[in-house]
């Protein structure tokens, strides 16, 4: 059983018995209080028509909980299930005429002990419990699992644990022989890595427990890890842990990294433990993470004074963010637009969730201000930006302050370039102006298949997605392609202004030998070197955390500076949701991370050849007419698994695909001595994506919002 304590739709047990599950479910007795009608039943994530109604029956009735088993048959509904992809557990109630379905808890994090291999398919099918602690089956991909079950913190920093780890590929298919086990641990913030050997350790408890999970018995581990090895006490250190197995398989020696380890129980270990390390007082902070349960470990030096404030300041972020906080905020907003008059005057811009001045809505600013003096015009502005702001000559308020809610509540205009966040009610005399911030190439909203980003799921998200775009009253088009897409993605039936993008009128009109020049000596880059920009987009499925996405840097600067360092530097400008610090301190004067500048237009403007991968950037920068080279290392996994793209992006790409480091090498010094002559291919893709840029895009979009829009509602 999962847990002796009885609670209403809880799981108290999972067995696999070849190729069916049987889960042992309590159901309060007052729960089907009157119900004559009432079924289990699996639901497809994806598709909520798909269903898979369950047999059951009652076994035994105690303490007022009705205790069901209830049958899941794997292998009677294989090719569904595993096409299915994702499937969430239901008791549904017969209530009148209506049929009533609650989820069916799990707090089991080891229920991918109950995996089914389908070699045909290379997939695995195993329940688990969700980010919310319901129950649910996936067929997924191959995955090895690990987990902590003993944590024990020495005084000296070192901390013993043991665990186990569960790859059932190899236990079920394959004839295979151990080699070492050893633990990786990974300095999340430097990304600085040490592996630690573990010693193998036979677990006869897991393989009783399992038993229908062909689990072998040297499934376990132990080990222990010197925290304070090293130690920087100016620097904190945020650890995660991975399983590293080598195993060979008829000779032949394979490697395989684990999932990031989760942890059974925290129950035995404190929070927080102050240690004594050279005379100097440190902190170590254990815990699992809210919603996934990893096991995460910092280490820092402690300081009373900062602890102190650092907890004063973390509770009030976290009433801040609160649901009831958030409730009152909406209800003072709906109140506030509906008292105080519209200022037809008032405009809001925000870029980037408030982080940039920048992209379109900058544009139009700038046109704005020059041409139509006469509005006020202020920018909503994240918190962690408002520094950055404050050197800028533009007005601007604090995002969610008391002053914003006024300024925002009052605006005529809101004009914006991503989503503003749910719970905000658009005031009814708001006009919102949705400039979006790409040309699509990936697919968007209703037309992605699946979500990949951490949390939400993709009904959710597209739900979601509609509710905002509801809000929206002109959306800007850089082109007819583009029209059309967005009409059906976003399911748009208002107006859509197709003008070329704003910010690509920077390109048009700046576009000359003195300001680049400028630019470079601005930057402090050499003016005697080629550029070569590296704009990549980020990958849905790569992220620390529920917005915080991280990216990994697979180009080979070195072997980029030993062919090309003589006449060439790169410039890196990373998405902004993958924005992070880069060393790049061992490329000093090849490479510089521009990741942070306020907006790319300048770095397009500098750079003689664009590297880049499914990001939109390379619709922008053929505006300059300049040579593009595709880095795409991932290209099967992006196009098939995560977004998929909306036309034959390898045969239509303006530029080559290369997919290592050594191939985009060659096609630079290919250009080079082609002397960067454009293909008839982007000529193609210059007349169908950037025929309306021109350097009049924030004109057009002015001119039919605020003076054709203004005359038209009165």
């Amino acid at each position: 059983m999962e847990s002796n304590v009885l609670k209403n739709r809880k799981t108290m047990s999972v067995r696999l018995d070849n190729g069916v599950y049987y889960l042992e479910v309590a159901i309060e007795q007052s729960f089907l209080d009157g119900i004559e009608d009432f079924s289990f039943i699996l639901t497809n994530r994806y598709n909520e028509d798909d269903i898979i109604n369950l047999e059951f029956v009652k076994k035994e009735q105690t303490h007022g909980y009705h205790i069901f088993e209830v049958t899941v048959p794997f292998s009677s509904h294989t090719d569904k299930f595993v096409d299915g992809e994702m499937w969430d557990l239901h008791i549904v109630r017969k209530i009148e005429e209506d049929a009533v379905k609650s989820r069916i808890s799990s707090q089991n994090r080891q229920l991918n002990m109950h995996s089914i291999v389908l070699e045909n398919r290379k997939k695995m099918f195993y329940p688990f419990s969700t980010k919310k602690g319901n129950l649910s089956f996936y067929a997924n991909d191959y995955k090895l699992f690990s987990m902590f079950d003993a944590l024990n913190l020495q005084k000296d920093g070192t901390l013993e644990f043991s665990g186990f780890f569960n790859y059932p590929p190899l236990f079920q298919l394959k004839k295979y022989e151990f080699g070492q086990i050893n633990m990786l641990v990974r300095n999340n913030r430097t990304e600085e890595e040490t592996v630690v050997p573990l010693q193998n350790v036979d677990r006869i408890d897991l393989v009783e427990r399992y038993s229908g999970s062909h689990l072998p018995k040297n499934i376990g581990f132990k080990g222990s890890v010197n925290l304070l090895d090293k130690m920087d006490y100016d620097e904190a250190k945020y650890f995660s842990f991975y399983v590293v197995l080598d195993y060979q398989i008829d000779g032949a020696k394979e490697q395989l990294t684990s999932l990031r380890m989760k942890c059974s129980s925290l129950e035995n270990l404190p929070s927080r433990s102050i240690l004594t390390q050279d005379g100097k007082k440190v902190q170590v902070k254990i815990k699992a993470t809210k919603i996934s349960k990893y096991f995460s470990l910092s280490v820092s030096r402690y300081n009373f004074k900062t602890e102190v404030v650092q907890g004063l300041r973390n509770k009030w972020v976290r009433a801040r963010r609160s649901k009831r906080i958030k409730g009152w905020y909406k209800a003072a907003f709906a109140v506030v637009s509906w008292l105080i008059p519209a200022n037809k005057k008032l405009v809001v811009f925000e870029s980037y969730h408030g982080k940039q001045y920048s992209d379109s809505p900058r544009a139009i600013y700038e046109y704005m201000k020059e041409h139509h003096p006469d509005y006020t015009m202020i920018w909503s502005v994240d918190r962690a930006s408002m520094k950055y702001f404050a050197q800028k000559d533009v007005e601007y308020v604090r995002r969610f302050s008391m002053r914003w809610l006024f300024i925002m509540t009052r605006a005529k205009y809101w004009v914006n370039n991503v989503r503003f966040p749910l719970w905000i009610p658009k005031p009814k005399h708001t006009v919102y102006v949705q400039t979006w911030h790409g040309t699509p190439l990936k697919r968007l909203a209703m037309d992605m298949e699946e979500v990949h980003m951490p949390g939400t799921n993709t009904n959710k998200y597209k739900a979601n997605f509609l509710k905002e775009a509801s809000n929206w009253d002109y959306l800007v088009s850089p082109n007819a392609y583009s029209t059309e897409i967005f009409k059906r993605a976003f399911q748009f039936d208002k107006e859509i202004i197709e003008s070329g993008y704003p910010r690509n009128d920077f390109l048009h009109t700046c576009n000359d030998e003195e300001t680049i020049k400028e630019l470079k000596r601005k930057f402090n880059l050499p003016l005697d070197k080629k550029l070569i920009l590296y704009a990549p987009t980020w990958r849905d499925n790569q992220f620390f955390q529920k917005g915080k996405y991280k990216f990994n840097l697979e180009l080979d600067l070195a072997r980029m500076r030993e062919e090309l360092g003589d006449s060439y530097i790169v410039i890196m400008r990373m998405h902004y949701l993958v924005a992070q610090n880069m060393d790049l301190t061992e490329f000093d004067g090849f490479a510089y991370d521009f990741s942070h500048l306020e907006d790319i237009r300048e770095l397009y403007l500098i750079s003689d050849i664009l590297v880049t991968d499914y990001s939109s950037v390379f619709f922008d920068y053929a505006n300059l007419r300049r040579p593009m080279i595709f880095f795409t290392y991932d290209i099967e996994d992006y196009r098939d698994n995560l977004r998929g793209f909306y036309f034959d992006f390898e045969e239509k790409a303006p530029g080559l695909l290369t997919k290592t480091t050594e191939e985009l090498i060659a096609e630079v010094k290919h250009m080079e001595s082609n002397q960067f002559k454009l293909s008839e291919r982007f000529e193609e893709f210059y007349q169908k994506f950037c025929y309306l840029e021109s350097g009049q895009s924030a004109k057009r979009v002015v001119e039919e919002v605020f003076e054709k829009g203004t005359k038209r509602n009165g």
